[in-house]
């Protein structure tokens, strides 16, 4: 048996870029790259949401998912969807992003939780069969992250 932890569901109230909502179940047989971001996190604005959309033009022809989870735990406010909605258009992101739905009464939304993340930007590599293989806070470089897809691709499963 495997020492990888099954990847829990999303809860999401909203999504941009996509038709259909997403979820693990739907996404099985694809490599997940799943993106923890915040519009107001400078390493979210340099680094993670660009490293994302550059994964989704490489890859998702390859049959990887890469999907953006706004995670919202800090400046509520500020960051509404409809605030969302042009930061997306405006940073030119084209893969799908989910808002994690809050949770009431505390400051950290649903997924997030489910996730035990530490903060933006978080990267979590979904494999095919839906285990957590990767879970990193903070910056990865691009070579490492399309390395790590690229095997998760190459697996059999």
């Amino acid at each position: 048996m495997s020492h990888h932890p099954a990847a829990p569901a999303w809860q999401v109230t909203q999504w941009f870029n996509t038709e259909m909502p997403l979820d693990l179940v739907g996404l099985r047989g694809r490599v997940i790259a799943l993106h923890a971001f915040q519009m107001l996190c400078p390493g979210c604005v340099l680094h993670g949401v660009p490293q994302a959309e550059r994964l989704h033009q490489q890859f998702a022809s390859d049959g990887v998912a890469v999907v953006g989870l706004h995670t919202v735990f800090e400046h509520h406010e500020a960051m509404q969807p409809v605030s969302l909605q042009a930061f997306l258009h405006e940073f030119r992101v084209t893969h799908p992003v989910g808002v994690d739905a809050a949770t009431p009464g505390q400051r950290i939304p649903a997924t997030m939780q489910a996730y035990g993340m530490q903060g933006t930007p978080t990267l979590v590599l979904i494999d095919r069969v839906g285990r957590i293989r990767r879970q990193h806070f903070g910056r990865l470089d691009d070579l490492t992250v399309g390395a790590e897809v690229m095997r998760l691709l190459c697996e059999k499963f």
